[in-house]
């Protein structure tokens, strides 16, 4: 459904403070609920476009993102994400443009392209890429924004920054296309916009906290997804006095 309504002229519907679905995210996240719903009549949906459907302390609960990245959608840039999580940990994020999806059991991460074999998920932070999400709010502010590690001497010495404005850099985080992802925010693991991603790195074996080092969870701020253990301890090294 991205993909056969990419590039067409689409209304936009607004969300307040800059933000808005077009109809891509609405078509796409009604395709998703008709395959859950066929398989799993009984489980409760929490979708970003339709909100909470289903009982919400249903066994099981899905979380979808239909189409994270619609700034970038609705401009005609490729680089979005479809999100689909289930709160026990197994999820999947779908590139609609490169074909590729990854995906979770909860216990092991692969990919998928265009129906090839899967093949294990494996994190490296040899790209030294790390992925920022400067987009606000900045609940942190003033005393850390994710931007302000772009002004770090130590970050450009070691790391180069990336802002691709999607969840996507989290499943390239899993993949090894990316070092590292740094966020501000509140509580991000039960987000429709996240857990998908989360899940993913964490299965592939990435370190995944919060911009304080703690684990993420109800009390959490932010994330801080890397490769490995010494790309993480690099990372809060640089955010230390900042937060």
């Amino acid at each position: 459904m991205v993909r056969t309504l990419y590039g067409q002229r689409l209304d936009r519907i607004d969300k307040g403070a800059g933000d808005f679905a077009t109809a891509a995210d609405v078509e796409a996240e009604r395709t998703i609920l008709a395959v859950l719903r066929a398989a799993r009549p009984d489980d409760a949906v929490l979708g970003e476009e339709g909100g909470q459907q289903g009982a919400t302390d249903a066994v099981r609960q899905w979380l979808v993102d239909p189409l994270c990245g619609t700034l970038n959608y609705a401009v005609g840039t490729m680089l979005v994400a479809v999100n689909v999580a289930l709160r026990e940990g197994a999820a999947a994020v779908a590139d609609p443009f490169s074909g590729e999806v990854f995906f979770t059991d909860g216990e092991t991460a692969w990919v998928r392209h265009d129906g090839a074999d899967d093949a294990l998920l494996t994190p490296t932070a040899a790209t030294r890429l790390v992925d920022v999400n400067l987009d606000p709010p900045f609940p942190s502010a003033p005393g850390f924004r994710a931007v302000d590690l772009l002004a770090c001497p130590e970050f450009i010495e070691v790391f180069r920054p990336r802002v691709v404005s999607t969840t996507l850099a989290l499943a390239w985080v899993a993949a090894g296309k990316r070092a590292a992802y740094v966020t501000d925010g509140g509580d991000l693991s039960g987000s429709v916009h996240f857990a998908a991603g989360i899940a993913l790195c964490r299965a592939a074996g990435c370190v995944v906290t919060g911009i304080d080092g703690a684990p993420t969870g109800e009390a959490g701020r932010g994330l801080v997804v890397a490769a490995d253990d010494e790309t993480h301890g690099l990372l809060m090294s640089m955010m230390r006095g900042r937060g």
